[in-house]
């Protein structure tokens, strides 16, 4: 009887293990997936900013490879995320009583497209992120623009990742 519960034992583990990969990092990437081809994105927003698309893509692409297994390839991988960038845009978020703007907020809007080739099901298209971080309006863009834009770009990647790998 005990070998019995044994021998099913181990079959339920190698059936549950071989559906999914589960890891610490609240990834859940089937097991036969193994490739991920992460583009750099276009940068469409009217407003201009030249490293954002690239300082993006690499971040992103260092989060794969910290997160999960996934081989990263030029094409052809059994998942991809092409993105672009469709927004950068700077509005008061706070306003005084003289109606100056006491605070300004840098907003990044990004449209995602996500394509695993081997669970079609949990591809999409054209789904929209968009991160934010304020600054005091005593400061010029300028002068607080990359510490935004690495804020920024760090809660786009988790958002993007999650969306994508982590299915939250």
């Amino acid at each position: 009887m005990k070998r019995l519960l044994s021998i099913l034992m181990l079959a339920l583990a190698m059936t549950l293990s071989g559906c999914w990969i589960y890891s610490f990092s609240g990834t859940s990437i089937q097991s036969d997936v193994n490739s991920i081809t992460l583009p750099t994105f276009e940068y469409k927003a009217l407003r201009v900013n030249p490293s954002l698309a690239n300082n993006l893509s690499e971040k992103l692409r260092d989060n794969f490879r910290r997160m999960t297994k996934l081989e990263q390839v030029e094409m052809d991988g059994d998942l991809q995320i092409d993105g672009e960038i469709t927004g950068y845009d700077v509005k008061a978020s706070a306003v005084t009583a003289d109606e100056v703007a006491a605070q300004n907020r840098l907003t990044v809007t990004v449209n995602i497209n996500f394509t695993n080739r081997k669970y079609p099901e949990d591809s999409f298209e054209n789904k929209s992120f968009s991160a934010y971080a304020d600054y005091d309006s005593t400061n010029s863009l300028d002068a607080v623009e990359n510490t935004l834009c690495e804020e920024i770009i760090e809660k786009l990647v988790e958002d993007i990742f999650n969306a994508t790998v982590a299915q939250w």
